[in-house]
């Protein structure tokens, strides 16, 4: 049973391709039914238990790929359950291992208060369907014999959103979720994914319409020293798009903005978080909600380019290429205007792009937008030391003391000290994947394996200043805040 991570993101890869191959193609309608019996010829199952569940499988990865649920059940969340590729994990969450010496004492069998633990012929027994999972049985074992055998997708989880049905089955509660994507890749079965916009957008570029990319940050480091901005927009123009611009800048506007939020923040005595982060802003709007008068007003480096796009074009149609699911939820939230129409994680680009035959070749380092606080936007820390760049620039003699959150327990924790009155720092800058957005849940390399490429490229850029850089733009035409 083959079963790694490289198979999953083969197998979630090829059905990409092939959705993105038949859009182009215009077959899609007609043939879509025929793409889990190509990609499983059989007769013989490689992955799973029979061909069947394999296809079963396949054909609800398609959905997604199509922007819909993977099965008629239809919900908001971009963040989707693959049902038929969700039961292979344990109900049971506590487990006696072979450790067990079934002891006199019994001192598991003692310290349940549910009756879920009885002896066998060889060592102790859990009863699942008594069992509260409290723990205390395995806290009592003097043999440490008791596993606590938590899944995978509900262990990365920052705010609890995961549960089961009776069946076993993965259950997102979608009121708890902030669409972070942590366990996505943290599935062993590849049996949670996201909706996909590829289709949407192949129409539109197909009417043509004129479609514009917007890049992540990110982005530099992730495909090679060599793959640069410019290698980006060549490819991208090659696929169909209309033009492409850098989030960079987007990140030097929204620098500018926060930094005048926090200064007058900072004078007032009222303590602020970062906006910038979506899965950050959605832990906020569902679980801190007491703390919205905390968060800064000012919108995403996305939302900022695509407003600027938008102002000079009514019709223009604005799509996000990055490593981060939760931008997906951002874009759909109709109550922040004039935001992205689409997001693309690289996986999915890079399914369009093969479908057409265009690969990311090298290109000279001649092609930049933003200042190189605004391409550290995706770092970890970029954020505050882009904000606390534009005080020096503004000439504000301010030096908070600044929460750099790296993940969701970091984030998570922070926000809990503000609740309480008792957050040391001046400002929260929360960033739910760690690292920041260079560990976003799509990236294509890790942050370590990136970040040589991605200080060789920044490094090539030139030392212009944020509001500097900011001058060239219409920053007079168009709303920095959110609502």
């Amino acid at each position: 049973m083959v079963t790694n991570d490289a198979t999953i993101l083969r197998i979630k890869h090829d059905v990409l391709y092939e959705v993105a191959k038949r859009a182009w193609e215009g077959t899609l309608e007609e043939t879509r039914e025929e793409i889990p019996y190509q990609m499983i010829p059989g007769p013989q199952a490689s992955y799973r238990c029979c061909i069947y569940k394999e296809r079963e499988i396949i054909k609800q990865r398609v959905r997604l790929a199509e922007g819909k649920c993977p099965t008629d059940r239809d919900t908001n969340n971009v963040v989707q359950v693959i049902n038929a590729a969700c039961e292979e994990c344990p109900i049971a969450s506590y487990l006696v291992t072979d450790n067990c010496r079934k002891c006199m004492g019994k001192a598991c069998q003692n310290s349940c208060n549910f009756s879920a633990i009885s002896m066998g012929a060889n060592h102790a027994y859990i009863d699942p369907g008594k069992c509260r999972e409290c723990g205390k049985c395995a806290q009592a074992c003097p043999y440490n014999a008791i596993a606590h055998l938590e899944r995978p997708c509900k262990k990365v989880c920052p705010v609890d959103a995961i549960t089961y049905d009776e069946y076993g089955i993965c259950v997102i509660d979608e009121s708890k979720c902030i669409q972070c994507g942590a366990c996505i890749h943290s599935c062993p079965f590849g049996a949670i994914g996201t909706k996909t916009f590829m289709v949407d957008i192949i129409k539109l570029i197909k009417a043509g319409k004129r479609v514009v990319a917007m890049v992540a940050p990110a982005t530099e480091g992730q495909f090679g020293g060599n793959i640069t901005m410019g290698s980006w927009k060549t490819a991208l123009k090659k696929v169909g798009f209309a033009d492409m611009v850098e989030v960079g800048l987007g990140g030097d506007m929204t620098a500018a903005y926060e930094a005048q939020e926090w200064a007058e923040a900072y004078k007032e005595g009222k303590k602020m978080t970062t906006s910038c982060c979506p899965a950050f802003v959605n832990m906020i709007q569902k679980h801190f909600p007491m703390l919205l008068e905390n968060m800064s007003t000012t919108v995403s480096p996305m939302c900022a380019v695509s407003r600027m796009l938008k102002s000079q074009d009514p019709e223009v149609v604005t799509v996000f290429i990055g490593p981060c699911i939760a931008k997906k939820s951002e874009a759909l939230d109709l109550n922040i205007k004039d935001n992205a129409d689409y997001v693309l994680t690289f996986g999915e680009i890079r399914a369009m792009m093969r479908a057409k035959d265009v690969e990311l070749e090298p290109e000279e380092y001649d092609y930049q937008e933003s200042s190189v606080f605004g391409k550290r936007f995706g770092n970890g820390g970029g954020v505050a030391n882009a904000v606390l760049e534009c005080f020096k620039e503004m000439g504000e003699d301010i030096e908070p003391k600044v929460a750099r959150c790296s993940g969701g327990a970091e984030c998570k924790k922070a926000l809990l000290l503000m609740k309480v009155g008792r957050l040391p720092e001046d400002f929260i800058e929360g960033m739910v994947c760690v690292g920041g957005c260079v560990g976003g849940p799509s990236k294509h390399k890790t942050e370590m394996e990136a970040k040589k490429d991605r200080d060789a490229l920044i490094k090539q850029a030139d030392g212009r200043k944020v509001l500097d850089n900011l001058k060239n733009y219409p920053m007079d035409k168009f709303s920095m805040h959110r609502h």
